[in-house]
């Protein structure tokens, strides 16, 4: 499991969570549970190990999780309870702690918001990256959704930490709030729809519009079925 992670990004915020006795519950409502297993990608490639949380149960395919494994900041996308690279999978049924956000006024004011994140790098000096802010995370709400002009696929981040250390700048609004939600009226439909993407090469992709991000109507999650990644594109 070749996990997409920002090397040049460095935070130290942790997430602490408890860890009870394993065990694989009959019912399988996993959201909010910790989860740890070992991925092997194909019969040539070794074993690695996971570690992550749950975050949510996608609607339009009830199969398919979003999780965030420990230590990448990366959401990613996987029907974890049927697929066969997923060996040995453990779930604590212990939901984690509830979070409690520390300023519920400017975790608002940050939604569906232009941003300029800042990334340390290895000898030390800040990088910039434009990006979007698209909501609080479910069951971890100090965390949130974002994705990058760089880089459109779903990262979280406690972005609340990141703006009071600096390191986050919520730059000027200039769209039209009336415009914005006459699109969103007009692309709320696509959840659940096959798309096709052609990649520079030629080759076509084939995927899923999963999500609909409410604070920015006319943006969109969408799962490819080749990748566990989960992409962020703006339909209009």
């Amino acid at each position: 499991m070749t996990m997409k992670k920002k090397n040049s990004h460095k935070h130290k915020h942790k997430h602490r969570v408890g860890i009870s006795r394993s065990i694989i519950p009959p019912v399988q409502n996993i959201v909010g549970c910790r989860i740890k297993h070992k991925w092997k990608e194909d019969c040539y490639s070794p074993i690695s190990h996971w570690t992550g949380t749950v975050l949510d149960q996608i609607p339009v395919n009830p199969s398919l999780y979003l999780i965030k494994y420990d230590g990448f900041d990366c959401v990613y996308g996987l029907e974890i309870l049927r697929d066969e690279r997923v060996q040995g999978l453990e779930i604590w049924p212990d939901r984690i702690a509830p979070y409690r956000i520390s300023d519920a006024r400017l975790a608002e004011r940050m939604l569906g918001r232009a941003v300029e994140h800042q990334f340390e790098m290895d000898d030390g000096s800040k990088n910039g990256w434009k990006g979007l802010v698209l909501g609080s995370a479910p069951i971890m709400p100090t965390w949130f959704f974002i994705t990058y002009e760089k880089d459109p696929v779903l990262y979280m981040y406690q972005l609340l930490e990141d703006y009071k250390e600096g390191d986050l700048q919520i730059l000027p609004d200039v769209e039209d709030p009336t415009e914005v939600k006459e699109a969103g009226e007009v692309f709320d439909s696509l959840v659940g729809k096959q798309v096709e993407y052609s990649n520079e090469d030629g080759a076509q992709r084939t995927g899923t519009i999963i999500h609909h991000v409410q604070a920015k109507p006319s943006v969109y999650f969408i799962k490819f079925d080749d990748d566990y990644h989960i992409y962020v594109y703006d339909m209009v």
